[in-house]
């Protein structure tokens, strides 16, 4: 394996910048993550990327990172890449103590979230919120319209007579599988924004004094970006009309939501394709976090999490179709060997586990090129092609994508908790 070369200048830049994390276990002092208490000044949110979902080394970091957004800067939302419906009953754990942290957990169907290490997260949240004033508290939300089955479920037992004639029409939305199954019929979109109609008209009504259907709206919202997501393609010849594209507007907006009251901050945790601030692969697709630049400037923060090498977990696809019936399983990345891949110029650079901030300070000439130049990260979702997924590589424009980076040497699985094939 050739060694990568990263020029003088670079070098110095580099390894003058990052800064080195002293341990990734969630539970150790957060000394070494000061440096972002700058580079965070006058941020309301916070993009919390990943190369891929299933590798432990990011849940530990992001452990360790929300532990020091809440303590240390205030933050009182976790907004998750997870079912907005579902998320509820995590939420509720979390806030009050109801349920049972790991049955919430694998109620949200996202087999990425039922981990260890993520209920190794929910737990800390609850014990945090033990002891907070009420308003440190931390919330758990959802902000992706999949699965959306508590919804329709909980309108089920609100609406009354007219339940029927509103929910029937909407019912696939609870199976479907973006990715998976094919679009639905425009016609169910149509009856989620009747739904939606009906329930707005009421909120009307109850601002006279008739009561409140607030909760209601919110459920008809959000089988409404559900029906909209599930009637389209994932492929269009406008990109702009595809599951891609109509998604992340909707996780922008959700995470818009929470931040209605000023005084909340915000960490989004998300896939590195999410929480960037340009466009899917280079291509003419905005990302969430582009639309959260647009909307609220340097007050949002993107930062990826990448890995030199490593193991993580997801589910294999053959010809382009995964099978949900088949649980993730092991992969396998080499260490980086391709000048064009950030993550080879960092492990050359740092070889440690690092942060390293984007955003302030000069930047020499070679710098400017590099941070300006198409060069490559890896990048895995939840499903894999079992053939390529060792040559595959996301474009990248660091100056366009990224606020700051976080580099992890070496990766290995998550930890799936039982009966997380779903």
């Amino acid at each position: 394996m050739t060694a990568v070369v990263v020029p003088e200048d670079l070098a110095g830049w580099l390894a003058g910048r990052a800064g080195r994390l002293d341990t990734l276990e969630p539970g150790a002092p957060v000394a070494d993550l000061e440096p972002l208490r700058l580079a965070l000044d006058g941020v309301r949110v916070v993009g919390l990327g990943e190369a891929t979902h299933g590798t432990r080394e990011f849940f530990l970091l992001k452990h360790r990172l929300l532990r020091f957004l809440v303590e240390e800067l205030g933050y009182t939302v976790l907004a998750m890449e997870a079912s907005v419906a579902a998320a509820e009953a995590v939420n509720d754990y979390v806030l009050h103590g109801t349920g049972d942290a790991a049955e919430a957990l694998g109620g949200m169907v996202f087999w990425t979230w039922h981990t260890r290490e993520m209920l190794a997260v929910v737990e800390w949240m609850r014990e945090h919120n033990r002891a907070a004033p009420p308003e440190r508290r931390v919330r758990f939300a959802g902000i992706d319209p999949q699965y959306p089955a508590a919804s329709i479920e909980w309108l089920a037992r609100h609406l009354g007579e007219v339940a029927p004639a509103f929910l029937e029409p909407l019912a696939a939305l609870g199976q479907t599988r973006l990715g998976v199954d094919g679009p639905l019929d425009p016609a169910v979109e149509t009856a989620s924004r009747r739904l939606e109609d009906y329930l707005n008209a009421r909120c009307e009504e109850a601002d006279a004094g008739h009561g409140s259907p607030g909760e209601a709206v919110v459920h008809a919202r959000t089988l409404r970006q559900s029906a909209v997501l599930a009637s389209r393609p994932m492929r269009h010849a406008d990109p702009q009309q595809t599951v891609s594209a109509v998604r992340d507007l909707f996780l922008a907006d959700n995470v818009d939501r929470l931040l209605r009251d000023p005084e909340v901050k915000v960490a989004v945790w998300a896939h590195n394709g999410h929480v960037m601030t340009g466009h899917h692969g280079g291509g003419p697709v905005p990302a969430m976090g582009r639309h959260l630049r647009q909307r609220h400037g340097d007050a949002y923060y993107a930062l990826g999490l990448l890995m030199g090498e490593g193991e993580f977990r997801a589910r294999r696809s053959r010809f382009g179709r995964p099978d949900p019936r088949k649980p993730p399983v092991r992969n396998r990345v080499p260490r980086a060997d391709d000048a064009t891949m950030v993550e080879a110029r960092l492990a050359a650079a740092c070889p440690y586990d690092h942060l390293l901030d984007l955003r302030a300070g000069e930047r020499p000439d070679g710098v400017a090129r590099w941070l300006g130049a198409r060069l490559h990260v890896r990048g895995f979702g939840a499903v894999v092609n079992r053939f390529t997924y060792k040559l595959t590589f996301t474009p990248t424009v660091l100056a366009d994508d990224f606020d700051g980076l976080a580099f992890i040497r070496s990766g290995t699985c998550s930890t799936a908790l039982p009966a997380a094939s779903r």
